[in-house]
């Protein structure tokens, strides 16, 4: 599976590490992903998704409305 939230889409990006000498390579910058197991009202079930930690602070916040509309459009796999 790929290195991208579920819910947000975000996924990683590229930039350069900067040396001291001021020498520049790049490299990849990448979401804070976590496994979270989540209770979805709408669906009656537990739904595991990767998601970023900002999305879980969403989810949080906003609750599981979204994660069901994904679902039934099958825009996410549900385990």
């Amino acid at each position: 599976m790929s290195r991208k939230c579920q819910l947000t889409g975000k996924g990683p990006i590229t930039g350069n590490s900067v040396s001291h000498a001021h020498n520049r390579t790049k490299r990849r910058f990448l979401p804070n992903l976590q496994k979270k197991r989540v209770w979805v009202q709408e669906l009656n079930r537990y739904v595991t998704l990767k998601l970023s930690t900002e999305a879980i602070k969403n989810l949080s916040k906003n609750g599981t409305s979204q994660i069901a509309k994904l679902a039934k459009n099958n825009q996410i796999r549900i385990r």
